[in-house]
């Protein structure tokens, strides 16, 4: 959801992150998947969403594709599912960085899993014909509720069901499309038995959010789990006991294009990325203001990814 970083800094556009849970490691085997190496193709399109650590990650996938001989073309800042999945689905996108629960929800509004490996197994039928998921990172960066450290100590806040000791009818600052989402409003109702409303902050719980939290526009504020904003603002994330938010693992989704070397390129990313790194990668880019491809570069050299 961004154009390119120095345009994030400008908004004011932090971003998310960094909440470990499970970590599974499941894709869909080729053949079940549909996705054959005859299908490959030597050029790729990586896309990202609107939020700039998405973007990182994506830039993580163009690199080593590129290394290992592919051409890409980048379609970053492209948007939330709404906009994107569409342009994936319909074959002008190859490559998608994706965070694994969410994207089952989303596709699948009846969807049980909980776990990680369940959510996994569940992706592939979820996807369809055409795409499949890659291995899952153990990185995760996943949507969270987190209070000021000062409401905390005020009504004893530590897991969302606390909430209820704030009042009867809360706020919570977040995107728009945080309304329709299986966690929030109405699963915050369904799970924790609270009435919450969205104040609109289309940042992606980047610095308009945090300021709104801190302001008290706002009881609570879903801010990504990867986030160095969360610590630099000494923000309390609140624990979910009853799951309402699955693991959000990050998780390669891919065209039929992509061979099984290409594949093997992004898996190898994946495999090389925690949660604690990502949160590092998105610091360089809040805090230092550097490129996603500087990012990337630096990174991957360090990884071995790049020769």
């Amino acid at each position: 959801m961004k154009t390119r970083f120095a345009a994030l800094v400008a908004a004011g556009v932090l971003a998310l992150s960094a909440c470990s849970s499970s970590n599974p490691l499941g894709s869909a085997s080729p053949a079940a998947s549909g996705s054959s190496s005859a299908a490959g193709s030597t050029t790729l399109v990586v896309g990202s969403q609107q939020y700039y650590s998405n973007e990182i990650i994506a830039e993580l996938y163009a690199q080593a594709l590129e290394h290992g001989g592919y051409t890409i073309t980048r379609q970053y800042q492209i948007g939330q599912r709404e906009v994107y999945l569409p342009e994936l689905q319909g074959g002008k996108i190859d490559v998608f960085p994706e965070y694994s629960g969410n994207l089952l929800q989303y596709l699948d509004k009846n969807a049980t899993a909980k776990t990680g490996d369940e959510v996994m197994a569940a992706l592939p039928a979820a996807l369809g014909s055409g795409l499949r998921p890659l291995t899952a990172s153990p990185a995760t960066d996943q949507d969270s509720y987190n209070v000021t450290k000062a409401n905390a100590d005020k009504y004893g806040l530590a897991s969302i069901a606390d909430l209820s000791k704030v009042g009867d009818s809360l706020k919570v600052c977040a995107n728009s499309e945080l309304a329709k989402r299986p966690y929030g409003p109405p699963g915050l109702k369904n799970d924790y038995g609270l009435n919450v409303e969205v104040i609109p902050v289309e940042d992606s719980g980047s610095a308009l959010t945090i300021k709104a939290l801190k302001d008290g526009k706002c009881d609570t504020a879903d801010i990504y789990s990867a986030s160095p904003a969360i610590a630099d603002n000494d923000l309390v994330t609140l624990t979910d006991p009853k799951a309402l938010i699955l693991p959000q693992n990050v998780v390669p989704v891919v065209s039929a294009k992509v061979d099984e070397k290409a594949a093997a390129a992004i898996d190898k990313v994946s495999a090389a990325l925690t949660t604690d790194e990502l949160v590092g990668l998105n610091a360089l880019s809040v805090n230092k203001q550097q490129s996603s491809s500087e990012i990337a570069k630096t990174w991957l050299t360090s990884k071995g990814l790049l020769g």
